[in-house]
């Protein structure tokens, strides 16, 4: 059977297997379901090649797996054992002087959120906030299929991505706005996404290690991780025409939108994402281009150094057309010699003319 249609074959196989494990199990929220899910996926779309399938899990999807794993451990001791107390105050005086005065979650859910009441509006946005946990490493998935070179590229982005949003977690651990309400700071917010949960009744499938929400860190909101991942999308997928570019801007704005709106974040948390984002696409970028530079002057260098090695054959080279310099330097008079593919003839003027 053709790679082709068996990569076909498998993917339909786990598409229908997906949809009955959601309907069975609920939602995977957790890291570990995801990541073997995923790599469940990427055995169907493999048997052709399960050998590859197997070096790429060793070297490729382990260590990204075990990376993340250990944010995670992290985040939650660090939400368990503060090294600082959670900031409420900054992030509501930011907002309000970006936005005349007033906080955007408060805002909008004067204005939309309806107690008991479950409009199309709030299961979309509860919809978006769910794509958090998987959308990142499908796409890492696609791109391993595809070129393994950009999936490096795109994994050490999001490394590098979450390693600097947990160093500002430890440092500087910033209350949501559902929280803020919760100390009476602002006006009445509510955790939509939750409650959407709860209106729906869909559970989220058990997490592997059943760790619940020990993992879980309340004030690891600044800078929101949810919204920083969509804009590295649209940073990552830029050059890849009008759609994917449209595609990817409408996922950051929807991103945004539900987080706002959702209580989750402030507008001042996902600006921050954005930056982080940014800055770390363009560093990444920069520092594989440096390295890319560097490995070309070192592979010139050692081909420069292989063609000035004795015997080689640009030295012999070399060698002959020197010794045939020479000795064409003392050609004696009368004689004929060669220059510039010329044949030249030597004359000697005789003693007395």
């Amino acid at each position: 059977m053709p790679r082709r249609r068996t990569a076909l074959i498998g993917l339909g196989a786990y598409l229908v297997a997906t949809v009955l494990l959601f309907a069975f199990t609920g939602v995977l929220v957790a890291r570990e379901s995801i990541f073997l899910w995923l790599l469940v996926g990427l055995l169907a779309v493999s048997l052709a090649d399960v050998r590859g399938f197997a070096r790429g899990v060793i070297f490729d999807w382990l260590p990204f797996y075990l990376i993340l794993v250990a944010y995670d451990l992290l985040r939650g001791y660090v939400g368990a054992n503060p090294l600082f107390p959670p900031y409420f105050l900054p992030q509501i005086d930011a907002d309000r002087l970006l936005f005349g005065g007033t906080v955007p979650t408060v805002w909008l859910q004067e204005r939309l959120y309806r107690v008991g009441e479950l409009p199309w509006y709030d299961v979309a946005s509860w919809a978006v906030y769910m794509t958090h946990y998987f959308a990142v490493f499908a796409v890492a998935a696609c791109l391993w299929r595809v070129s393994r070179l950009r999936f490096l590229e795109f994994r050490a982005m999001v490394i590098t991505l979450s390693v600097a949003a947990f160093a500002t977690y430890a440092l500087v651990p910033a209350a949501p706005p559902w929280m803020a309400n919760d100390h009476h700071l602002i006006g009445e917010v509510a955790r939509i996404p939750g409650s959407v949960w709860t209106e729906l009744g869909i559970a989220p499938a058990a997490s592997i290690w059943d760790k619940g929400t020990s993992l879980y860190n309340p004030v690891a909101a600044l800078p929101s991780l949810h919204a920083a991942f969509p804009m590295l999308l649209l940073c990552f997928f830029w050059r890849g025409g009008a759609v994917v570019r449209g595609l990817a801007a409408a996922y950051v704005l929807a991103m945004a939108w539900t987080l706002v709106y959702g209580g989750e974040h402030y507008a001042f948390d996902v600006l921050l994402g954005w930056a982080y984002a940014i800055a770390v696409f363009l560093s990444v970028r920069w520092i594989r281009r440096r390295l890319g530079e560097r490995r070309a002057r070192a592979r010139a260098a050692a081909g420069a150094g292989l063609a000035d090695a004795p015997g080689s054959t640009a030295a012999t080279r070399r060698a002959t057309a020197g010794s045939s310099g020479a000795s064409g330097s003392s050609t004696a008079p009368g004689s004929t010699s060669r220059s510039g593919g010329r044949s030249v003839r030597c004359r000697s003027r005789a003693p007395g003319r």
